[in-house]
């Protein structure tokens, strides 16, 4: 199917007529332009804003406000000492592995390791961005390195 240059035609309704507001009667569009009486709208420069329901009250102040929401909020994920003995001696545990495993989720911004339970595991390098007091003196108490990462 191929269109030729000479064959092509105007869509119906493409073409409007240009429209001069506030020229008067004789225009077909009334002595205010289309633009009703009095009021906001029908003043220059005015507009109504967003949200604006007519004078009825606004949806986003029909309902209740509650807390605080940052606009730059951390999530840092939880990881107990027990979770870490699954790695093996040696091993070097960050925010990566954890993900792989399953013990954090991607969408957090970083881990902190509690010292909930028993370390197993010997010589653990973990890169955390934070420690318990607790936990660090059992990962060095069984001969590993608490790094703490910033972010």
């Amino acid at each position: 199917m191929s269109v030729k240059l000479s064959e092509l035609k105007i869509v119906p309704g493409s073409r409007t007529k240009h429209f001069r507001k506030g020229i008067g009667i004789g225009t077909g569009n009334g002595k205010r332009a289309g633009r009703g009486q009095k009021g906001a709208g029908a003043r220059s420069g005015a507009s109504k804003g967003p949200g604006f329901e007519g004078g009825q009250l606004p949806l986003f102040r029909r309902f209740p406000k509650r807390g605080f929401n940052s606009l730059n909020k951390k999530v840092i994920a939880t990881v107990s000492l027990d979770k870490l003995s699954v790695f093996k001696d040696g091993e070097t545990v960050d925010f990566a592995k954890l993900v792989q495993t399953g013990f954090v989720k991607q969408s957090a911004d970083g881990f902190k390791v509690l010292a909930d339970g028993k370390l197993a595991a010997k010589n653990l390098t973990v890169k955390a961005n934070g420690f318990s007091a607790n936990a660090k003196k059992a990962i060095e108490a069984n001969g590993g390195k608490a790094e703490v990462v910033e972010d």
